[in-house]
């Protein structure tokens, strides 16, 4: 049985009495029936397209209740899974408004949009943010910010670690597709081997009915 912990944060008794009243309940707020199984862990489909991702929103609450959404980008990996239920990622310098960190300081509350364009793929998140001081755990700040070969210019005092309450994957149909220079290089390489693979396949072929041929061939003499 699914794990009911993102139904029971997010259909409060407003959304119950729309799916009841549009025929939707049974489908999703007929989850809500029975005790809250309590925060989801990360399993290998989430964690692929978190380490994936090179761009996520994150909303955040603001102390006026306002919701705030920001847009987070970064080498591929630079929203690191720390382990099953928590992710972490290094707050590189932006305008200097500090909107988000401020935010969670006051409220935890989060939640993240990822996007896998060319896949058609979308998982909304849902945890309870802290911010990390880098002079406060350097450690997981140098952790954070190693991204292997691909490097970011901006420089980083802090990070934000986020602690996994639930999560959802959304339905793909809405989403237009959009590939990047790295996808569309990747796709054409293995067109290309597979191309090279399927040349070499009918060279050798040929060279076998050639063979074939000239043992078939009658002598004179």
């Amino acid at each position: 049985m699914p794990n009911n912990h993102y139904h029971h944060l997010m259909f409060g008794p407003s959304a119950i009495e729309r799916q009841t009243a549009t025929g939707s309940y049974t489908a999703y707020g007929a989850q809500t029936e029975r005790p809250d199984d309590g925060p989801m862990p990360l399993d290998t489909r989430e964690k692929l397209i978190i380490r994936e991702a090179d761009q996520f929103h994150i909303a955040s609450v603001a102390e006026s209740g306002w919701p705030y959404i920001q847009y987070r980008s970064g080498p591929q990996g630079f929203l690191q899974v720390l382990d099953d239920s928590t992710l972490g990622f290094a707050d590189f310098a932006g305008n200097n408004q500090y909107v988000t960190t401020s935010n969670i300081d006051h409220d935890g509350r989060v939640a993240l949009f990822l996007v896998n364009y060319p896949l058609r793929q979308r998982l909304k998140l849902y945890g309870r943010a802290r911010v990390i001081e880098a002079d406060a755990d350097p450690e997981l700040q140098a952790r954070l910010e190693d991204l292997g070969t691909r490097t970011v210019a901006a420089k980083s005092d802090r990070s934000v670690v986020i602690d996994v309450e639930a999560f959802d994957w959304n339905c793909s149909r809405s989403i237009i597709p959009r590939y990047d220079q790295a996808y569309l290089s990747e796709l054409s390489k293995v067109y290309q081997r597979k191309a090279a693979e399927r040349e070499a396949e009918l060279l050798s072929r040929i060279v076998d009915l050639e063979d074939q041929l000239a043992q078939q061939k009658p002598t004179t003499g």
